[in-house]
């Protein structure tokens, strides 16, 4: 069996096991893509934050980037010496106070917070830039995801721009991909240079932002790697890309245990993970996560419905087929669960939250994290 899906009988359930050897593979392709090109790559905490982690990650990466202060500490006190970036729609002044002072870059989503705050970055060690909207999207059916869709509140159009950045601006920043290939990032950024293309010339910096699935199978590493020659080659900036799902993808597993069988129109599992407070994509994306021996419904003998014992009837995971019915004290093991599962998931109707696993290079497994009832208590007192 696959170490990445041993089911680790050892392991009380439900348990998150976060690979070293998965996580190691996925930083060696992106540490490639930093000394062929001259970027610098920095993990999206937003993703992954197990800072267990940091000093293998560190010793790939550029750094870390972060959504808002406590990010950015985590990373500036777990990760130091690397690179510290953070982006948010909106600072505090208390915020930026702390941020200066541990921040490397700091990226802001409109003029007005940019001069809100131009007292406390103007004379700091932080290299300030603007997040911008392409206004080009290249997603369907993600709107949710899609900082291009109409309304965004996420990037400064080029219509609200001035004709020359304001002083103490040495950066542009913008996002727009989620769990995308190069092709859309080559096509966003021929619409990025047509819109802001003017700017470039004398900043020191222009950030890619996320959703590469660079360490996804297939994915086109030599037209991403063509696009970042040829930017840093015709503007001289530094290239950043700040991928999330990239690092830990297909790197961490969620184990969980058959408690009951609830007879319906099917069979439906009850477990002891749910899809609510364990792994929140599943409802929120849609996101069908990948079982270990299972396939669609209708492929295999036996069709099933994986449900939670939470009180939301909407609880559910999906349906599966298996080769026989799974039965009561059973353990399934969903795949990829390393990424947006720990830093989103929260204790609705008071449900234990999954220990945190890490197997090693050696391919032993620790609990390196056990979470228990004062956990859920100390969040509302």
């Amino acid at each position: 069996m696959d170490r990445q899906y041993s089911t680790e009988p050892r392991l009380q359930t439900p348990v998150y096991v976060v690979d070293e050897q998965a996580l190691r593979r996925n930083l060696e392709v992106l540490a490639g893509v930093q000394q062929r090109t001259g970027c610098h790559i920095l993990l999206a905490q937003k993703a992954f934050s197990l800072f267990y982690a940091y000093p293998l990650i560190g010793r790939y990466l550029a750094g870390t980037t972060a959504s808002g202060l406590f990010e950015a500490r985590l990373a500036h006190e777990t990760m130091p010496g690397r690179e510290n970036h953070v982006f948010s729609p909106a600072y505090t002044s208390a915020e930026m106070a702390e941020l200066v002072e541990i921040c490397d870059h700091i990226s802001f989503n409109s003029l007005a917070q940019l001069e809100a705050h131009r007292p406390l970055w103007q004379n700091s060690r932080a290299s300030v830039g603007l997040r911008v909207n392409p206004e080009h999207s290249t997603q369907q059916g993600h709107t949710i995801y899609d900082p291009c869709a109409p309304g965004s509140r996420l990037g400064i159009r080029r219509k609200d721009l001035p004709e020359q950045l304001p002083d103490g601006v040495e950066g542009l920043h913008f996002h727009t991909l989620c769990e995308q290939d190069a092709a859309p990032l080559v096509e966003t950024f021929a619409a990025f240079e047509a819109a802001f293309g003017q700017y470039l010339p004398g900043l020191r910096w222009l950030n890619l932002g996320g959703g590469h699935h660079i360490t996804r199978p297939g994915y086109d590493l030599a037209a991403l790697e063509r696009l970042i020659r040829s930017i840093r080659e015709k503007y001289g900036v530094e290239v950043y890309l700040e991928p999330g799902e990239a690092i830990a993808l297909n790197a961490g597993t969620l184990i969980t245990t058959v408690l009951d069988v609830v007879e319906s129109d099917m069979p439906i599992l009850i477990l002891d993970a749910s899809a609510a407070c364990h792994m929140p994509d599943v409802l929120e994306m849609p996101y069908r996560p990948p079982l270990l021996g299972a396939g669609d419904p209708g492929e295999k003998p036996v069709t099933c419905r994986l449900a939670s014992r939470t009180c939301l009837a909407g609880d559910v995971i999906g349906e599966y087929s298996f080769d026989r019915q799974p039965r009561v004290g059973d353990r399934l093991v969903f795949a990829d669960m390393a990424i947006y599962t720990m830093v989103k998931n929260n204790t609705f109707n008071g449900m234990p939250l999954p220990d945190i696993a890490w197997r090693g290079e050696d391919g032993r497994c620790a609990v390196i994290r056990h979470f228990g009832y004062e956990d859920f208590k100390n969040r509302l007192s």
